[in-house]
């Protein structure tokens, strides 16, 4: 889930950022990559969300193991899911959200993980495990990366010129309360374009399991979403981040570590915009963001060295030190920037955690309602 500044690293690691304005299409290099006789190949093809690791990373691990990184992006679990589920995506490592891998698991699309090939694994913190192991029963298919939090991301100086205060923004009656969100209509809205995170937290809004699979309690989050329709300026799950920093979007539905980059790239842009990031008191959705090796993958042990080079505490804190999301492995935390650490909205306090929620897998006949409903909502039908 989660979408940070993008450094798309292709073949001897050439720098490309992409996440200005709307998206940069979609890059597909490792579709042209020559299957790997034995996995004999000195490459691997990782498909990974956008501005999603530092800037380094990946050249710092061709450098000590000699395997050429394709790197590939996507904005949303569903792209990333349409290219499993239709096979020979060509990608050794792929990066999907816990309850997309949950359904991927029962639809085949992985293979069971090696674990003594990742030595690093034994870094991850194993309250974290148990958590994942009722989505990855066993944790057999595949190994925590990032976390975070999805929430409300806004312009400081817009919402305290409209509501006074900015004491509105840690409530989603900003989002859900039509006059509330008509407010900010005109300097702009976004929401996140996937409705696998906009209809749960609707539903918790209005005080239903957000994981419910009624049609009938699901139709209620549709009602309520086209209330608010006619505030919405766009869908996008990338671009949001740039617009905050820039002045174009006041207020977003978006991904924690997201929306904590904008706030970054505005005060070092010196422009006077000033974000914030807000966990609704209501509570507000808790993700994982998985690493996983596809059951047709070509070059499986450079899969598994690139995955256990991530889980280096020393990689995984410059990791979150650039995209600003907490990370799984408890010994990087020390070796972080304290302002990361310390951050609130990055790593929650108690009280606030527990009212955060998980996604559950999406049976497909409610995938299918949602989106059904979400089609009709970007239509404005």
């Amino acid at each position: 889930m989660k979408l940070r500044l993008l450094y798309v690293m292709v073949a001897a690691a050439t720098l490309a950022a992409c996440s200005g304005g709307d998206k940069a299409p979609e890059t597909s290099a490792a579709g042209d990559q020559e299957p790997a006789a034995g996995g004999g190949s000195k490459t691997v093809n990782v498909y990974n969300w956008s501005d999603y690791i530092a800037e380094d990373t990946n050249a710092n691990f061709e450098k000590a193991t000699g395997i050429t990184v394709t790197y590939d992006v996507f904005d949303s679990n569903e792209v990333l899911e349409a290219k499993l589920l239709a096979g020979s995506s060509g990608y050794d490592v792929v990066v999907p959200s816990l309850n997309f891998l949950g359904r991927q698991i029962q639809a085949g699309v992985f293979m069971p993980l090696d674990k003594s090939k990742i030595p690093n694994s034994a870094n991850l913190d194993p309250e974290m495990m148990k958590r994942i192991e009722k989505q990855d029963p066993g944790n057999r298919y595949a190994v925590p990366y990032m976390w975070g939090t999805t929430g409300i991301g806004y312009n400081v100086d817009k919402v305290k010129a409209a509501f006074g205060n900015t004491d509105v923004a840690n409530s989603w009656d900003l989002v859900f309360k039509p006059e509330n969100l008509a407010k900010l209509k005109d300097c702009g809205v976004t929401f996140l374009d996937t409705p696998s995170e906009i209809v749960p937290i609707a539903l918790n809004y209005l005080g239903e399991d957000p994981n419910s699979t009624d049609p009938k309690v699901i139709d209620k989050a549709a009602a309520l979403l086209k209330t608010i329709r006619p505030s919405i300026s766009q869908f996008h799950s990338s671009s949001y981040i740039d617009a905050m920093a820039n002045g174009d979007t006041c207020l977003v539905v978006g991904w924690s570590g997201d929306v904590i980059q904008a706030r970054d790239r505005a005060e070092e842009a010196g422009n006077g915009v000033k974000i914030a990031y807000a966990i609704p008191k209501e509570g507000a959705p808790l993700w994982f963001d998985m690493l996983a090796i596809p059951k047709d993958a070509r070059n499986v042990d450079n899969a598994y060295a690139y995955i256990n080079y991530l889980l280096d505490p020393q990689v995984m804190a410059n990791n979150s030190n650039f995209i600003s999301y907490p990370n799984a492995v408890p010994k990087a935390k020390e070796l972080m920037d304290e302002q990361i650490t310390s951050d609130p909205t990055i790593y929650p306090p108690p009280e606030v955690a527990a009212k955060l929620f998980t996604f559950a897998i999406i049976p497909p006949e409610v995938d299918k309602q949602y989106t059904r409903l979400w089609t009709d909502l970007k239509t404005n039908r």
